[in-house]
């Protein structure tokens, strides 16, 4: 298998040398040079591309040792700000490569920059620059400046002057070239080409864990993409946004304003969407506009690509990504709450999540290892990052109807998702449009998937309008419908199959949240004086309810259970983050007769309804939802009281259809129906 994979890293090393001659790179010598200055990775890979970019061993030697002379000479490192300073003063002229940020002074009505490791805030710059590079203003970008030093008595501004700035990015890109040298490669090789030029080692990961690396440079290539990807730490989420491209920003700390994202109405200046390719917003749980209404803004601008401030409507390409960590076990969050749950509690809106084209499972990448690295050849990132910026000018995104139609239960909004990501996939890996069928049916297959993801947890937050989420696609040659499903979705209900202990029950309730929730009633009795006590989530008052109804019509249900002799103890599991049950009666009356009786509830049986204090039924609030809920949890069989009959009609059929259902008119035909007794 080793020999394999040299074999495949040899080829792919030849293929890249052959046929991008000059804009391949070993990746070692990045990581040499990145490990002792603190520059992002395009900065390095544009200066080894100049001198390193082949495959001659004596070439990248001396190149090395001429990138290694401009880094030590001119790459600014903050605590020898002073040093170079004074080499500016001393020589007059000299050149850096620094992050320079540019603002304007309104006073003097001149454009002063901000050298970040150099410590120089207001050296003035020509008016030329700033025309010509417009990032300068927002967010800044790194360049190779040639400064001059002129100081004169009693002057206002700052005694350095920015005399020339060239922007560390390609000058232009040949993308005919492009097109004609990716036929070289085979599908496979093409995707590792692309995941080996950002610095991973494609060998090491398997297939699927490489669709999900490839889904993290949709944003660069795709307008408007809206992205999202949660996982534990250190699985190098803001890595590509932050040092793979210097066309993609990456907003850290979560702390924004409108003005900076948006456009600042006192500037009239469009902000970070307008003259960025990627906004990419790091640790999630921290975003926090300072404006009320910046959630709102970036909702408009996630679903239409423009945004309204003041009487200015503008538009912007810039797509959207969020990356953060979840904190807790998978597993846990699919069962108990929804896997959006990092987001902060302001973005918690169903409507604002719908706005996702795509939602990437952070956690099955694994945590970045050294030997996760590449050692091998690959495009320098300032090319890749020109190529991946060139595709935003195209759009696969009628692809699938060549060969695939989509299934009836996607809306509007998830055709527009799965359109877009299946668009900057084959934008990735078939770039001259040039894509055979099943590459396309890959491609949708992971597109309905990280859209069904989105959807799944919509369904959680914002219940039956989001009931749509068996995504399928029809194949147009066999006419064969396949469904697609989500790997986490499927992994064990809260519903256990086969029978519970006596006293043991599942039902369904609106909990103080508003929201639906799946509980477990647990009762235990043993010999006693006739009390019952309560723990875990259980409220009182309606077990109490449920044991006075119980002494007094247990006879109703047999002469054998004798109420006055044993002691009951309810323990109430809260499987879902609903908080405390409003509808518990009914349920606690009919575990203590299971457990009274010594005869468990059917099997999969989930107990709906309620009951008042005289016995009187209440029937099943937002039963559509509540059913919804029950059929995630794993429920085969429902409960339902008969005075519910009426909001059937307002259940979607395919679900009602899912359930084997009894009906019960009061509550001691409801324990005889739940322990299967007619």
């Amino acid at each position: 298998m080793t020999e394999e994979i040299s074999v495949q890293e040899s080829n792919l090393d030849t293929l890249l040398n052959k046929h991008f001659a000059g804009k391949v790179v070993r990746k070692d010598l990045t990581k040499l040079l990145k490990e002792g200055a603190n520059v992002p990775v395009y900065v390095l890979e544009y200066l080894l591309g100049m001198y390193c970019a082949s495959d001659d061993e004596a070439t990248i030697q001396s190149g090395m040792t001429s990138v290694k002379r401009i880094l030590a000479e001119n790459y600014v490192r903050p605590d020898e700000a002073e040093k170079i300073k004074s080499k500016i003063r001393e020589s007059g002229s000299y050149k850096v490569i620094d992050k320079i940020t540019v603002k304007l002074n309104e006073k003097r009505d001149v454009y002063e920059a901000l050298l970040s490791n150099l410590g120089v805030k207001n050296a003035e710059i020509s008016d030329a620059f700033v025309r010509q590079f417009e990032k300068l203003l927002v967010g800044g970008i790194w360049c190779i400046v040639t400064l001059n030093y002129r100081f004169e008595e009693n002057q206002k501004g700052s005694p350095f002057l920015v005399t020339d700035l060239k922007p560390i990015q390609m000058p232009n890109m040949d993308m005919p070239g492009l097109f004609e040298a990716r036929k070289a490669f085979s599908d496979e090789l093409w995707v590792d080409a692309l995941i080996r030029s950002t610095g991973m080692e494609p060998s090491g990961f398997k297939e699927r864990v490489k669709w999900h690396l490839l889904a993290r440079m949709i944003p660069l290539v795709e307008n408007n993409y809206n992205f999202c990807e949660l996982g534990p730490r250190g699985t190098g989420k803001s890595h590509i946004y932050k040092e793979i491209s210097p066309n993609s920003i990456l907003v850290s700390g979560g702390q924004t304003t409108v003005a900076n994202l948006f456009y600042n109405m006192a500037a009239r200046k469009v902000g970070l969407v307008g003259l960025w390719d990627t906004v990419a917003f790091d640790e999630v749980a921290g975003i926090n506009f300072k404006d009320h209404d910046g959630v709102q803004i970036m909702k408009d601008y996630m679903a239409s690509g423009s945004f309204s401030r003041g009487r200015e409507s503008i538009n912007a390409n810039a797509s959207m990504v969020f990356v953060g960590n979840i904190n807790q076990s998978v597993e846990s969050l699919v069962k108990t709450s929804h896997l959006l749950a990092p987001f902060p509690e302001a973005m918690i809106d169903s409507a604002f999540f719908d706005r996702f084209h795509a939602y990437v499972p952070g956690w099955e990448i694994p945590k970045m290892r050294p030997e996760f690295f590449t050692n091998q050849y690959g495009l320098i990132v300032d090319y890749l990052a020109e190529y991946l910026r060139e595709m935003r000018k195209y759009n696969f995104a009628d692809a699938i109807d060549k060969w695939f139609k989509l299934g009836n239960n996607l809306n509007q909004r998830d055709t527009i998702a799965v359109r877009r990501t299946v668009s900057g996939l084959l934008k990735l890996i078939c770039p001259a449009g040039d894509y055979e069928k099943e590459i396309v049916r890959k491609c949708l297959e992971y597109a309905l998937e990280t859209r069904r993801r989105v959807k799944e947890q919509l369904k959680k937050i914002g219940g039956m309008e989001f009931y749509d989420v068996h995504f399928s696609y029809i194949d147009l040659e066999d006419a064969q419908e396949r469904f697609i499903s989500v790997p986490e979705q499927s992994s064990g209900a809260l519903i256990p199959d086969g029978r519970l202990q006596p006293g043991c029950l599942h039902t369904i309730s609106m909990g103080t949240a508003e929201m639906p929730g799946t509980f477990r009633l647990e009762i235990q009795n043993i010999a006693g004086g006739g009390k019952i006590s309560a723990s875990g989530a259980a409220p009182k008052e309606p077990v109490r309810i449920a044991f006075d109804y119980f002494k007094a019509n247990s006879s109703r249900i047999s002469a054998s259970i004798k109420p006055g002799e044993h002691d009951f103890h309810l323990h109430l599991v809260e499987l879902q983050n609903a908080g405390a049950p409003q509808a518990l009666t009914l349920a606690s009356f009919i575990a203590l007769c299971s457990a009274a009786l010594g005869r468990a509830v059917q099997s999969q049986m989930v107990v709906m309804g309620d009951m008042s204090l005289g016995g009187t039924v209440v029937q099943v609030r937002n039963l559509a939802e509540t059913l919804q809920v029950a059929f995630d949890a794993g429920a085969k069989k429902i409960l339902l009281p008969m005075s519910s009959v009426v909001d059937i009609p307002s259940v979607p059929g395919e679900l009602f259809a899912k359930f084997q259902t009894s009906f019960y008119s009061d509550p001691v035909d409801a324990v005889f129906k739940a322990i299967g007794v007619e």
